[in-house]
């Protein structure tokens, strides 16, 4: 039913800097791409130093990679050749394996004649731990395909301390005798580090053990439940095993990974950033979505290389946001002199006086801008965000896990509530795999405590206690949540959420847990959507029959909790959209704790007075569990509140700096056109 389904998701966020993809020839037969000379296109990618291709999903680049790969190893068996890969691990690689497992089992690729190298593991860790490399790849490819067991290498994350050096060694020798990289696949890290080489990686460095950077451990916090458990060293190739490859990709797929791109695409090669030493190779390219891409000079600020096509008001908008930040300037005091100076005289050539420009982008700041963000009764709703009718809507609040919807759009989901809407809130996952084991047994003290002061014969309840508490005082690293545990846990994420809702006046009967399966793996790596996933979103929209959908709209990491229930969504409002209530259902798509919607993106924002964002903060401080040690704050140490409130106000000022209101904080939204 859904293994053709495209989703579009950045469709909101980066058509722009889509349009501009053009120098990358695949994009020739689409459509959806604007086509330019060679010309064009030499000027929009000449501060880029080595090939890049920008796919507008990261489905549909991995769909390419993985298509190259399998012609490779075609191109192979037809010769009678041995085809050696290099491989990477994580979660950019996830769709590209998927699709060459598709591509075997579909279409009879068989790999029998393939060798593969991984380029590292962290150490010590066994190959047995599902943390581990050589589970990530049993898992992901090597299951699924008919690969040759001997023809399977994976550094080895259990040998002694004192013989990682021989080794690293033979490692390498047995890829010469294997006669060399054809194809080394790679992704990318935030330090910008390839394999495990972090930053200070040398050019000429080889195989060999390596202390992992803090913020490496940090991303992976997540799958070891805390960064105390990630192991703090790894083996990797060097670099220059690395370079070896007689073909480098480089893959990178969602909007964190953007500024690391940037640099390792458009500045000079450097220790500091290890990915960028792939400039020095003759056969390399990287392979994007538009969500990696955005920090790119041709998506960023095209107008620097070349002149565009200013009839899209959007484009506009940004170069206008963009010019207010580099003069200072509130956007009804930009002059022309302004515009001449930093590089936007095309714009004014065409638009006209800088005046028009400027009243034409302030007005429309100005009219996202709303106290209502279901609508405001009784008045003429032309040049307002939301309809003014039906006076009371129905809502759908969607939230990944049961805080998002308090942390990113606390203050707004007040408004509506004390507005008078008909709010629902749906938390798509249970969330029980951001729950400490400490924070279990404390929780188990007091509730089992309770019941035995008013029943002491309540076998069955001391029994589950026992059960879990046994397994947590004997959990090994590599041991996955039991179910008695994940209820817990996943208990303990309800009960806080219901009381941040009971907060704000939310009825039970509005309280929806979806528990979408796909979550339920007991590991950061989760299922992909599948039709029951879409079907329980679908059941509660058709119950509901929503006149507004708000949703996380994070793009970040396109196998990441937040991206999956995203993708869940669409999928679902792709299948309900010939209904009668869907046309008439507007979806806003707001953000997480981490980022906000950029100004010139944003469609409705929301101002949150200064009560209202105490009354938020007590919301969230209603998450205990998630203030004290939760596992995957990241490399922010600030508590959940601290960013949301920081954000908030963050947004609010940039307004203020645009020139608009001034107030004391903002929650912003961007809608969604199904």
């Amino acid at each position: 039913m859904f293994s053709n389904f495209r989703i579009r998701t950045n469709q909101i966020i980066m058509d722009i800097s889509v349009k501009l993809q053009s120098n990358n020839p695949i994009f020739d037969n689409s459509s959806s791409f604007l086509h330019t000379s060679l010309t064009h296109r030499d000027m929009l990618t000449k501060y880029e130093k080595i090939p890049t291709y920008i796919y507008s999903e990261s489905s549909e680049a991995a769909i390419v990679i993985a298509t190259e790969i399998a012609n490779l190893i075609i191109e192979k068996q037809n010769k009678g050749e041995m085809c050696v890969l290099g491989l990477p691990t994580g979660s950019t690689q996830i769709g590209i394996y998927a699709e060459l497992v598709r591509l075997h089992k579909q279409e009879g690729l068989s790999f029998k004649n393939v060798i593969t190298f991984n380029i590292d593991e962290y150490y010590p860790l066994s190959s047995n731990s599902f943390q581990s490399y050589h589970y990530y790849m049993r898992t992901h490819l090597f299951n699924h395909i008919d690969i040759l067991a001997e023809n399977i290498h994976i550094p080895d994350g259990t040998i002694f301390l004192e013989t990682v050096h021989e080794y690293c060694r033979e490692y390498e020798k047995k890829i010469v005798d294997a006669g060399g990289i054809d194809l080394m696949l790679l992704g990318i890290g935030r330090t910008g580090h390839i394999g495990f080489n972090e930053p200070g990686s040398g050019r000429n460095t080889h195989m060999r053990i390596i202390t992992l950077d803090t913020v490496t451990r940090q991303e992976d916090a997540n799958q070891f439940q805390g960064i105390g458990n990630v192991p703090r060293r790894a083996i990797t190739m060097g670099i220059d095993n690395i370079l070896a490859a007689r073909k480098i990709i480089l893959s990178a797929f969602g909007e964190y990974k953007a500024k690391v791109i940037q640099k390792a695409i458009e500045e000079d090669p450097d220790s500091l950033i290890p990915a960028s030493f792939i400039q020095y190779h003759p056969n390399a390219k990287f392979i994007l979505d538009s969500s990696a891409s955005a920090q790119l000079i041709r998506v960023r600020t095209p107008w620097l290389l070349d002149s565009l096509d200013w009839t899209d008001d959007r484009l506009v908008r940004k170069a206008v946001v963009w010019l207010c930040g580099q003069t200072n300037k509130p956007i009804l005091k930009l002059t022309g002199k302004d515009y001449n100076d930093f590089g936007l005289s095309d714009l004014l050539a065409i638009v006209g006086a800088q005046y028009k420009i400027n009243i034409k982008v302030f007005n429309d700041l100005q009219h996202t801008i709303t106290g209502w963000p279901g609508g405001k009764p009784g008045i003429e709703d032309t040049y307002r965000p939301e309809r003014a009718k039906p006076e009371q809507k129905r809502i759908v609040l969607f939230s990944p896990h049961p805080d998002d919807d308090v942390i990113s759009m606390g203050g707004t989901l007040l408004r509506l509530v004390e507005q008078g809407h008909d709010v629902h809130v749906a938390y798509q996952v249970s969330g029980n795999f951001a729950v400490s084991d400490e924070y279990v047994i404390r929780f188990l003290d007091f509730h089992y405590e309770y019941i035995d002061y008013y029943d002491q014969n309540n076998k069955m309840a001391k029994e589950q206690k026992e059960i879990v508490l046994s397994f947590i005082k004997n959990k090994k690293e590599n041991m996955i949540d039991i179910p008695e545990l994940k209820k817990v846990k996943g208990l303990i994420r309800r009960m806080e959420a219901r009381s941040a809702l009971r907060y704000f006046g939310i009825p039970e009967t509005n309280i929806h847990f979806l528990d979408l399966p796909f979550y339920e793996t007991g590991m950061k790596l989760k299922h992909p959507v599948g039709e029951e996933d879409v079907q329980i979103i679908m059941n509660l929209l058709n119950r509901v029959e929503p006149h507004q959908i708000f949703a996380a709209g994070d793009l970040a990491d396109p196998h990441g909790t937040h991206r999956v229930c995203l993708d869940a969504i669409f999928i679902a409002l792709e299948q309900v959209k010939s209904t009668v209530w869907m046309k008439n259902c507007w979806v806003w798509l707001y953000r997480g704790a981490w980022a906000e919607w950029e100004a010139d993106e944003i469609e409705m924002a929301v101002p949150i007075s200064p009560i209202e964002l105490n009354r938020k903060r007590e919301a969230i401080l209603r998450h205990q569990s998630q203030k004290e040690g939760a596992m995957f704050m990241g490399e922010d140490d600030r508590e959940f509140w601290e960013r949301a409130e920081q954000r908030n106000r963050a947004t609010a000022q940039l307004y203020d700096k645009l020139g608009m209101a001034e107030y004391e904080a903002m929650e912003a939204f961007v809608k969604y056109y199904p």
